[in-house]
């Protein structure tokens, strides 16, 4: 079974405003490597606070939150913008 991904509204805007569609899938494969156990160089972090649950991909100046469904095998862009306006 493959993986799916889904984006927020305001993560899809941002991604087709700035271009990046091909970075942030490049990002998010990574990341679903490392969640199957392949030793990938990513910068990732857990979250906490109100953003407990989530995952951060830092990306250069852009960074990525994201939520993983392991189970259903998905994961889920919430958000993704410059490093100031993100959280």
């Amino acid at each position: 079974m493959k993986w799916s991904l889904d984006y927020s509204k305001s993560a899809k805007k941002f991604i087709d405003e700035h271009k990046i569609a091909g970075n942030i899938r490049e990002s998010l494969k990574n990341l679903i490597l490392k969640i199957n156990g392949e030793q990938i160089n990513i910068d990732l972090k857990k979250l906490k606070g109100k953003w407990d649950g989530f995952l951060r991909i830092r990306k250069g100046n852009i960074r990525i939150i994201v939520k993983v469904f392991k189970g259903e095998k998905r994961v889920f862009v919430e958000r993704v913008d410059f490093r100031g306006n993100v959280y």
